[in-house]
C-alpha cells in the first residue's frame, strides 16, 4: 500500500514545491492538491461536510491553480507522482486542460495522476455553464476527449458538451493512459460510473462503512467486465487502521497536511512518515 501527501493549497499556507520537495525526501508516493477555480458568494449548494452553505475552511477561498502548482512541485522533484485530489474538469475548456496535464505528464517524466471530482458546489459549475444535472455526463466528455487527444496522432471528438475535428495535439503523456480516479461518495451509481470510465475511486474524507463500500465497488468493476482490480486511495486524517485497509484492497493512503506554517508542515511530515515506515 502507496502512502500520499495532500495539501491543501493556499495563498497564505507553505509553496506546493516546498511540501512536495519534503514529501518526497520522506518517502512519501504521491503529492496530491486539491481545485476551485473561485467560490460564489452566494449559493445554493451544501457543502457534503457541514450540510449547509457554510465552508468548514477559508483555504475553500484561496486554493492555488493545481496545475500551476504541480508544476512547480515537478521542477524540484524526481520520482513522487504528482495528482489532484480533486480537480474539476468541468470548468475548463477541455482542449486546453488535456494540453496542460499532457505537458506536465511530458516534463515530469510521466508522475501526473488525475483525481477528479463531478463538483459538489453547483453554483460554482453554473458560472462555468455545466448543467447541475449534467456533471457526470460532461465529466465523461471531457476525459473521453482528452483521452483521444492524448492517444490519437490526429484526435476528434463529437459529443453534446464537447465537439471538435480531427486535430494534432502534443506532446502527448509519457504514460499509455494519464490514471484517472474519481472522488465522490461511495454510492453504486459513482461505483458504475467509475467501472465504466475510470481507473479507480478516491474516497471523500467523510467517507465511513468504507468495508462495504470496496466490495460493492469490486462487485460493479466485475460485472462491468473490468479485469484487474480498481485503484483505491482512502484520504485519511490519521495512521489509523491502515494494516486492515491494506486487507480491504486499499491502494493507497493521503494524509492531509495541518494549515500551520512551512516549519510546522516539515516537521509533521517527519514525524508522519516515521509512524509509516514499519509498514511500509
Amino acid at each position: 500500500m502507496r502512502f500520499g501527501i495532500t495539501q491543501f493549497t493556499s495563498d497564505r499556507g507553505p509553496a506546493p514545491a516546498v511540501v512536495a520537495h519534503a514529501a518526497e525526501e520522506a518517502g512519501f508516493d504521491i503529492f496530491s492538491v486539491p481545485e476551485h477555480t473561485h467560490i460564489p458568494v452566494r449559493r445554493e449548494a451544501a457543502h457534503p461536510g457541514t450540510g449547509t452553505s457554510e465552508l468548514p475552511d477559508d483555504r475553500y477561498l484561496r486554493t492555488l491553480d493545481p496545475w500551476v502548482a504541480l508544476g512547480t512541485a515537478a521542477a524540484v522533484t524526481t520520482k513522487i507522482r504528482l495528482g489532484t485530489a480533486v480537480a474539476l474538469p468541468v470548468e475548463h475548456d477541455p482542449i486546453t486542460l488535456a494540453k496542460s496535464i499532457a505537458t506536465l505528464d511530458h516534463l515530469s517524466g510521466g508522475r501526473v495522476v488525475l483525481g477528479a471530482g463531478f463538483g459538489w458546489n453547483t453554483d460554482e459549475l453554473g458560472d462555468h455553464h455545466v448543467p447541475p444535472g449534467k456533471r457526470r455526463t460532461v465529466l465523461r466528455e471531457y476525459l473521453e476527449a482528452m483521452r483521444a487527444l492524448w492517444t490519437q496522432e490526429e484526435a476528434g471528438y463529437a459529443g453534446e458538451y464537447v465537439s471538435f475535428g480531427p486535430s494534432w495535439a502534443w506532446p502527448k503523456p509519457v504514460q499509455d493512459t494519464v490514471p484517472v480516479l474519481i472522488g465522490a461518495g461511495g454510492t453504486d451509481r459513482t461505483f458504475t460510473w467509475i467501472a465504466r470510465h475510470a481507473d479507480g475511486w478516491m474516497t471523500t474524507p467523510f467517507e465511513s462503512e468504507l468495508e462495504d463500500k470496496i466490495a460493492a465497488l469490486s462487485r460493479v468493476w466485475r460485472s462491468e467486465g473490468r479485469s484487474g482490480v480498481p485503484e483505491i486511495t482512502v484520504l485519511a486524517g490519521k495512521p489509523d487502521g491502515l494494516e486492515r485497509l491494506a486487507e480491504l484492497g486499499v491502494t493507497e493512503v493521503a494524509f492531509g497536511i495541518p494549515d500551520r506554517s512551512e516549519a510546522e508542515v516539515l516537521s509533521y511530515l517527519e514525524r508522519l512518515a516515521g509512524k509509516l515506515t514499519t509498514l511500509r
